[in-house]
């Protein structure tokens, strides 16, 4: 029993494993009972998804300050805040990536669980690669705090509005070229053998959905380059950046289903998301000039709920009164917006409020 004792990034083994074990218990839950069939996720099935896994990311707050301090329980409770905060830009990119190859609402679902798996260890890698720099090189996170501020002043100045094709995406044209692709889906199948027609031999194939995972973990790649700094100018221990990560990953990916459906109400979070990332990046030259050995993680955490909440606030009252945006998740019925011939999108997809 000792090796459960044993420090690994300095907390103990059993700490680890506590937290691991409770991850994959809830993927085997997800797919084994919840999921077992393939089926069309509804809004009211997303929210009770979501809800178990908020409710779970907050109860393991519990968990830190019990074990650790009522100060890392706030930092970890304010990392998972803005890492869900700023993960809402997947929400976007998943469905761009979903309309694009024309996925059916029923496989939606086993790309996001597969997807998730890919999230663990990426972000694992990343999250230990950056402790290890930053413990030997402290003025790293000065560089990650610059970072987050110019992040957060681009974002409020400069549109993303436009539309997004895919056909042009590097490592799509990339895949294409080196991988046998079919043209088609084949129902949930990522793999599939098939008769090659130029050669006549049985030949293995990639599926669209297997095109469409990848690049979903290329794109949450992309977006915690900005997430990952922005925690670690929250708090530097690693069970604390890799637990809140991860939490708020898998609420979101379960939210998904039904935010997609109401982004629109949501268009002007995106001057909250700026405000919060100058806010983040700051915090480490706020508490320079005040003679402070770290800001106040009491104070962070009020912070970041008061700008998310009057984002969320000023986004429902400026967009109350409007339809609603039909779901940017597809189907190949084309019943929400997205042409049914693949690589065709009606609706460009942006954080910009509509003019």
């Amino acid at each position: 029993m000792e090796i459960l004792f044993l420090l690994f990034m300095g907390k103990p083994l059993w700490m680890w494993l506590v937290f691991l074990t409770l991850v994959i218990g809830l993927l085997a839950f997800d797919l084994g009972v919840l999921h077992r069939d393939d089926h069309e996720i509804g809004v009211a099935e997303s929210l009770r998804m979501s809800a178990m896994y908020i409710a779970l990311g907050l109860s393991f707050a519990g968990f830190i300050w019990w074990q650790m301090s009522v100060e890392a329980a706030a930092q970890y409770l304010t990392a998972f805040v803005v890492e869900k905060t700023l993960a809402m830009d997947n929400i976007f990119v998943i469905a761009l990536i979903f309309g694009f190859f024309a996925i059916p609402r029923q496989y939606q679902h086993r790309v996001l669980f597969w997807g998730i798996l890919g999230v663990i260890v990426l972000r694992g890698l990343m999250i230990g690669l950056g402790v290890t720099i930053v413990d030997q090189y402290h003025w790293v996170l000065y560089v990650f705090a610059g970072f987050l501020v110019f992040t957060g002043i681009k974002m409020l100045f400069v549109s993303s509005d436009g539309e997004h094709d895919l056909n042009d995406n590097r490592l799509l044209k990339l895949m294409k070229r080196r991988l046998h692709v079919t043209e088609d889906l084949r129902g949930r199948a990522f793999f599939v053998r098939e008769r090659n027609p130029a050669t006549g031999k049985v030949t293995r194939y990639v599926t669209p959905l297997f095109l469409a995972l990848i690049l979903i973990e290329i794109a949450d790649l992309v977006f915690a380059v900005d997430s990952v700094p922005a925690v670690f100018t929250i708090t530097t221990d690693p069970y604390l950046v890799y637990t809140s990560n991860i939490f708020a990953i898998l609420g979101l990916r379960a939210l998904y289903f039904a935010l997609a459906a109401v982004l629109h109400h949501l268009a002007y979070l995106k001057y909250a998301l700026s405000v919060l990332l100058i806010f983040i990046g700051s915090k480490i030259f706020l508490a320079d000039l005040i003679g402070w050995e770290k800001f106040q993680p009491s104070w962070s955490l009020g912070i970041t709920f008061a700008i998310l909440g009057a984002g969320v606030a000023f986004s429902l009252w400026k967009t109350r009164g409007e339809a609603g945006l039909t779901t940017l998740a597809t189907t190949t019925e084309n019943r929400n917006g997205v042409n049914a011939t693949k690589g065709s999108l009606s609706t460009p997809l942006s954080l910009e409020p509509q003019k």
